[in-house]
């Protein structure tokens, strides 16, 4: 994809094949005659300028899709909504919901296997050859 780079680490002329070092510290092993494009990809750092305003947020959005503004579920009315109305913000109900229910209740975790905070993930080894 766009923004993607690699670093040449070394190029081995016997076998044709070229050593790379990937953004995530692996390494991979092409053929010396693939193509690569060289330089900086345009629009760099366009995300790094805070919106400001909700003008600026809007028209962003309106030319993407309609996405913007996104409004909570316990904001709403119970005929917008499942998690709407009552005295509370609060959803009154678990937010979990069977894969089989219709569709306009299946909102919040549908078919979830497991809820919470992951535990004990393992993590993953980076610099494996």
């Amino acid at each position: 994809g766009s923004g993607c780079f690699a670093v040449v680490i070394s190029h081995d002329e016997d076998k044709g094949t070229t050593r790379l070092r990937l953004p995530s510290g692996g390494k991979k092993t092409v053929k010396s005659n693939v193509r690569a494009q060289i330089g900086v990809v345009a629009g760099g750092g366009r995300t790094d300028k805070p919106l400001l305003k909700a003008g600026r947020a809007y028209h962003k959005y309106a030319v993407k899709r309609n996405c913007w503004p996104k409004i909570r579920g316990v904001a709403k009315n119970p005929v917008e909504h499942p998690f709407g109305g009552g005295n509370h913000q609060h959803i009154g109900r678990p937010s979990t919901v069977s894969k089989e229910a219709p569709a306009g209740r299946k909102v919040g975790l549908i078919g979830a296997r497991r809820t919470g905070r992951l535990r004990g993930v393992k993590k993953l080894g980076q610099d494996r050859d």
